[in-house]
């Protein structure tokens, strides 16, 4: 079995509403969301569930600190650009740290085989059929606006945002192959391996 987590981050600020860029850790966190999920070892789901964990200043849902019991009990912590983005905005707010955990990030996996990036909304929209439901500026706004009814937009896009991510890295897990849209609006295919390392059979004891 394969215990996995599949999760986004929004933030609080834009970059340029921060000073220094290169402190991406200033953006601060909002919301996170994730996936929480078991497969079989021929990669079928058994179980799963979805929660959004929040800064401490929002009152009445999870904390932020809950996400790290998740993260850390992860075969693999799996993200859309979360190497260089999520985890190290991310790492001030858990008790660990996040960059020493399991990640899994599906950009990185597409670059290494394109040798440049794409979009999630891109792979997402050949792949799937699906595109994303808005964008980080609504994100921050949304935060910014800080009432009840723009905390549940926020969560709602962040959460869209995994289940997206997920469906992507299932057809990649399963099918061993992305779909998208080339500069020159040819449709193209990729192939990618995102199986885990096979597992080594324990000897059989003989009887005799």
């Amino acid at each position: 079995m394969y215990r996995e987590v599949i999760f986004d981050i929004e933030t609080k600020k834009l970059f340029d509403q921060i000073e220094d860029r290169q402190r991406i850790e200033d953006l601060g966190v909002s919301v996170v969301s994730a996936y929480r999920r078991v497969l079989d070892d021929n990669y079928k789901e058994i179980e799963g569930e979805m929660a959004s964990f929040w800064d401490e200043g929002v009152r009445g849902r999870r904390r932020l600190g809950e996400l790290w019991e998740w993260l850390v009990s992860a075969d693999r912590v799996i993200g859309f650009n979360s190497i260089k983005f999520d985890a190290p905005v991310l790492n001030p707010h858990m008790e660990g740290d996040v960059m020493r955990l399991k990640h899994f990030d599906i950009l990185e996996k597409v670059r290494g085989v394109l040798g440049h990036r794409l979009s999630l909304d891109a792979l997402a929209k050949e792949t799937l059929g699906e595109t994303k439901m808005a964008n980080g500026l609504a994100a921050v706004d949304w935060w910014q606006a800080g009432d009840e009814e723009s905390l549940a937009k926020l969560q709602h896009y962040c959460e869209m945002d995994v289940e997206v991510t997920k469906k992507l890295y299932d057809v990649g897990l399963r099918e061993g192959r992305l779909k998208y849209m080339s500069k020159w609006n040819e449709p193209k295919e990729i192939e990618v391996d995102f199986s885990y390392p096979k597992k080594e059979e324990e000897p059989q004891l003989g009887l005799f």
